[in-house]
């Protein structure tokens, strides 16, 4: 096992007035044994970090770390890692065996410990009695564990993942999911896994980092990039469905957007303009009241466990999500929201940045 280090490390396709920025001085600390995920949307530099770590793309600034030794200079074969792509990449003529085997034997290790080494990743992957196998005679989901068995053989100290379950179904993905928490429990080794899926990031990751852009948003467990997001990027993105966010101007207990006024039970952090936020599972529909914020309703999904209703609020499109068990409004009814005051964010309407108590 390794730490990875990360310290403003900046990548720069092009010189001079062509010069394009894909990443802006990421820095993080990533200890032994951490399982971290990378999240964001296409193209926001999430691969090409990976791929910074795995010495795919060079440097332009900044310094990586694994282990105790600074990898800037040093070639991928040198770098003690193993990666698991999108694409599988197996050799199709080889058996499950041979492509596990294949990266071994290059490096000459001897047929006992190949033996060894492939009967053990066979097992925790549950591929044993598909070694004699060529890949056209398996399922996706089951080329994509030879992929990451043909990782686990080389025993690296770092382990990095770039979207390795993108090209599986749903149901398949979900599997595959709780066979790679299995995986990290039995080997322990550190690991970056990059993906464009929040509910990919939030079910795996340890801890994760979000991206937009190039630049990192936040860092942090699930629970507290979840709970107290650093930015409104991060609020919308990370959550299905997304926080609700409203642009507004806050006077005391009171704020105002789209020519409503909401009456607020605790003022906030500050007045101004200000951008509040509230998960659609934290606003509650009441009986109209006084206090309560008008809200419009427009269309109601029922999911099974679940009900979303759609609706306006200040003029903003705004969601809220139901119990089955709970007797949902009508379409076209206006009725009543509340939320705790502990359950309404508030970031700064001009960085985008959380607003602290």
């Amino acid at each position: 096992m390794a730490s990875i280090s990360l310290r403003n490390v900046s990548k720069v396709y092009g010189h001079g007035a062509h010069a394009n920025k894909v990443i802006h001085s990421v820095s993080a600390e990533i200890a032994h044994g951490e399982f971290i995920v990378i999240v964001g949307p296409s193209g926001c530099g999430k691969s090409t970090l990976l791929r910074m770590v795995a010495g795919l793309e060079e440097i332009t600034e900044g310094e990586i770390s694994i282990g105790e030794r600074v990898v800037n200079d040093i070639e991928p074969a040198q770098r003690d890692i193993a990666m698991v792509f999108q694409n599988y990449a197996l050799y199709p003529h080889m058996t499950v065996y041979d492509n596990m085997a294949y990266g071994l034997k290059i490096a000459k290790v001897p047929k006992a410990e190949i033996e060894q080494r492939v009967q053990k990743a066979a097992k925790i992957l549950a591929m044993g009695d598909y070694l004699k196998r060529t890949p056209r005679q398996l399922s996706g989901g089951q080329r994509q564990r030879v992929a990451m068995g043909r990782a686990i053989v080389r025993m690296p100290a770092v382990y990095l993942f770039d979207e390795p379950l993108s090209n599986l179904d749903a149901k398949l993905r979900a599997q595959t999911r709780i066979e790679l928490q299995k995986l990290h429990a039995e080997l322990g080794t550190t690991s970056l896994f990059v993906t464009h899926d929040q509910v990919e990031a939030m079910t795996l990751a340890e801890r994760m980092l979000v991206m937009n852009a190039g630049i990192m948003e936040q860092f942090g467990t699930p629970e507290e990039v979840y709970r107290r997001p650093a930015t409104t990027f991060v609020a919308s993105f990370i959550g299905s469905p997304p926080m609700n966010l409203i642009e507004g101007e806050v006077n005391g207990n009171e704020f105002a957007a789209g020519g409503e006024v909401l009456k607020l039970d605790v003022p906030p952090p500050r007045s101004g303009r200000v951008v509040m936020g509230v998960r659609p599972e934290h606003a509650d529909v009441v009986s109209d009241n006084d206090r309560g914020w008008k809200f419009k309703v427009e269309v109601i999904e029922m999911l099974g466990a679940e009900r979303l209703v759609y609706g306006r609020l200040c003029g903003e499109l705004f969601t809220v999500r139901m119990e089955e068990t709970v007797t949902p409004p009508d379409v076209g009814d206006i009725v009543s929201l509340q939320t705790s005051p502990n359950q309404v964010h508030w970031f700064d309407a001009a960085t985008q940045k959380r607003i602290a108590k």
